[in-house]
């Protein structure tokens, strides 16, 4: 596990996710403490811990996959709209130092905290079983 880093050991499976997607750059797996149904990480493999020192062939792959994953969420779901979040540094609210994004589906006007809950793990695992993609 890189530099004791979690996203790094679930990145290299150390560590058990409910993973949506995985290609050789990027991993996309449902957070364990979510906003909301369907809230999924994504992350680079490789360790760079924010967004100034992620170098930008990587940044730009990520996004690119941010997008493909938040499409599926979309319909797989459904949902009607989500969130994209990205933290930088504890004042900025990042409590893993490892680059990721947030896909937060919103369903209807329901108000929402960005407050995670613990989640269920038999409902996640149902989840990711069921909106899981192919890379």
């Amino acid at each position: 596990m890189k530099n004791n880093c979690v996203f790094c050991a679930i990145a290299a499976n150390e560590i058990p996710s409910f993973k949506v997607y995985e290609d050789d750059l990027v991993l996309a797996y449902l957070d364990i403490n979510p906003f909301s149904k369907g809230h999924t990480l994504v992350i680079p493999k490789e360790h760079s811990s924010g967004l100034l020192d992620t170098p930008d062939e990587t940044l730009a792959a990520l996004v690119a996959r941010v997008k493909k994953v938040a499409s599926h969420l979309k319909a797989a779901l459904p949902c009607d709209g989500f969130n994209i979040l990205q933290n930088n540094g504890e004042a900025a609210g990042q409590t893993v130092m490892h680059i990721h994004f947030h896909i937060v589906p919103r369903y209807g006007k329901e108000d929402i905290s960005f407050i995670s809950q613990k989640g269920d793990m038999d409902e996640l695992k149902a989840l990711a079983d069921r909106i899981r993609m192919e890379g």
